[in-house]
């Protein structure tokens, strides 16, 4: 989720508008009514909330190996390894699925338009076959 919403910033930099605040804090919000509903207390919840916001900005600042201003999309394999599943970092293959979905679902979320990307971008399908 945080790779996904990672990009979504990323496009909205690249094109020249400050990403929603209230997106972020929508989507913090829900996370943390979640970690509540799972019976974690205040300090657990705390933790985890500063925990996580440390890896979105992780990922955002880490996720792509091209400069913002080229309107492109390169995976950075280090931070993929960094927070995937150990399956992805034993299987080439796995690295290269994923390599190739986040890179179409960043040219897929490019398209869309910034007023309703993050609604829009629940669309996006998987389609492996198109490599």
């Amino acid at each position: 989720m945080l790779f996904h919403f990672s990009i979504l910033m990323i496009i909205s930099k690249i094109k020249g508008k400050k990403f929603d605040q209230k997106s972020y804090d929508n989507l913090f919000h829900n996370i943390e009514n979640n970690l509540r509903e799972l019976g974690l207390g205040d300090v657990a919840v705390n933790k985890k909330m500063k925990d996580l916001n440390k890896i979105l900005y992780d990922i955002l600042l880490k996720i792509n190996l091209i400069n913002s201003k080229d309107k492109k999309f390169k995976l950075n394999k280090k931070i993929v390894f960094k927070y995937f599943d150990k399956e992805v970092n034993k299987n080439a293959v796995n690295y290269d699925i994923l390599e190739v979905y986040f890179d179409d679902f960043f040219k897929f979320c490019f398209e869309l338009s910034l007023d309703n990307m993050i609604q829009n971008a629940k669309n996006y399908k998987i389609s492996y076959g198109s490599t």
